[in-house]
């Protein structure tokens, strides 16, 4: 058991399986990925660097992609899915889950942006 699966016990049902299945596209996408608590939030890292943070709040979920230029580079696709958002965070609600295409996208390219540090 990992401390997000131990934060999930503490979200109520349908509020952790959204976050579950946020969780799980990541780990397709960065397989090794570090499961943490940042910010009191579930946040996976890759090369010791966070890349997404998702909570649950009361009408919707918070994804935040870290390092802040994500959010620039696809706001136009947030925008036309209806979702508000600001320089560090998406909010989306519960009754319009983000599609995994988009949430793969925003991954690659923190990813890509952490690996391009080096």
């Amino acid at each position: 058991m990992t401390v997000i699966d131990e934060y999930f016990k503490k979200v109520d049902a349908p509020k952790s399986k959204q976050l579950d299945r946020i969780r799980k596209i990541a780990k397709q996408v960065v397989p090794g990925a570090q499961e943490v608590i940042s910010y009191g939030m579930p946040t996976l890292k890759y090369k010791g660097e966070s890349f997404l943070g998702f909570n649950a709040h009361t009408k919707h979920i918070g994804i935040y992609p870290y390092g802040g230029e994500e959010i620039e580079v696809f706001k136009e696709k947030i925008s036309k899915l209806g979702y508000k958002f600001s320089s560090g965070a998406i909010r989306i609600p519960y009754d319009n889950p983000i599609p995994d295409k988009l949430l793969k996208e925003i991954i690659i390219h923190r990813v890509n942006r952490i690996t391009n540090k080096e």
